[in-house]
């Protein structure tokens, strides 16, 4: 079996040309990884911002609900 390179050294160095076919490597790995990742942060992002809107909704729509106290005689009255 014939190998391209001697050493192990020899194949990262790649005849000189192993800094610029390394960052290659990276910066594709890189994009890669955030080509899969940006999508689920921003949808955890999302949901976290939808369950935070429907909290104050909900909170406003309580706020603006008259209070209702329950009356000796068993009648319900609003309060203000």
């Amino acid at each position: 079996m014939q190998f391209q390179f001697d050493s192990l050294s020899a194949f990262f160095a790649m005849n000189g040309h192993g800094p610029y076919v390394w960052a290659a490597y990276f910066v594709a790995a890189a994009v890669l990884v955030a080509l899969a990742v940006t999508p689920a942060l921003r949808q955890r992002r999302m949901a976290r911002e939808f369950s935070r809107q429907l909290r104050l909704e909900e909170a406003r729509r309580r706020a603006a609900k008259p209070q209702v106290a329950a009356r000796a005689g068993g009648e319900a009255e609003a309060v203000k």
